[in-house]
């Protein structure tokens, strides 16, 4: 007697590509102001079926919530690894960039977050404090090496490349924030002794 094999589970990166997929599917869907694109549709457009998209995200606000954490966690990775590979105030002014790379994909989704029906207080808590841990190591050792002054907030940086985007969201504004981030920098650093 012969023993039947069956086909094991597929392996765990052939799922981490179909979420990495159906994601990048959303995102682009709400950059193009499908705001209402229907789940079926991002699974299709992803090649893949709606059972693998309901596996991966339980509803629509899931699947919301997630594009929009996929770029907060993007953000926050990066700040130890541009930490590692730079010196301070080049890793923080990277950073920075990246941040205004953010708030474009924020934009981008906002209209879709408005819709989740827990609201986004408990979403946004959330990126304020990855973003402040971000942000606070990276001017702390740009501090710490004597590059910036000692009196620099890192939360007036971002408030500030946040509010370029805010005031001048039309087109442009993004390569504005990041001419910004260079004058920031510039007017932060320590004095030459």
């Amino acid at each position: 007697m012969s023993a039947v094999k069956t086909p094991g589970r597929r392996p765990r990166s052939d799922g981490q590509r179909n979420r990495e997929r159906l994601l990048v599917v959303a995102k682009a869907a709400f950059a193009a102001g499908e705001i209402d694109i229907a789940l079926d549709e991002v699974a299709r457009r992803a090649g893949v079926g709606i059972g693998t998209l309901y596996r991966h995200f339980s509803n629509r606000d899931a699947l919301i919530e997630a594009v929009y954490c996929v770029e907060l966690d993007r953000l926050a990775e990066a700040a130890p690894a541009l930490a590692a590979r730079h010196p301070p105030v080049e890793a923080l002014r990277a950073w920075m960039i990246l941040f205004v790379d953010y708030i474009a994909a924020k934009q981008i989704i906002a209209p879709a977050l408005k819709g989740l029906v827990g609201g986004t207080g408990a979403l946004y808590a959330r990126s304020g404090d990855v973003l402040k841990a971000a942000i606070d190591g990276l001017v702390a050792s740009a501090v710490e090496s004597g590059d910036m002054r000692v009196n620099i907030e890192p939360l007036d940086l971002l408030r500030a490349l946040a509010g370029v985007s805010n005031f001048a969201s039309g087109p442009g504004w993004e390569a504005s924030a990041k001419r910004l981030v260079d004058i920031l920098i510039a007017g932060s650093q320590a004095p030459a002794p």
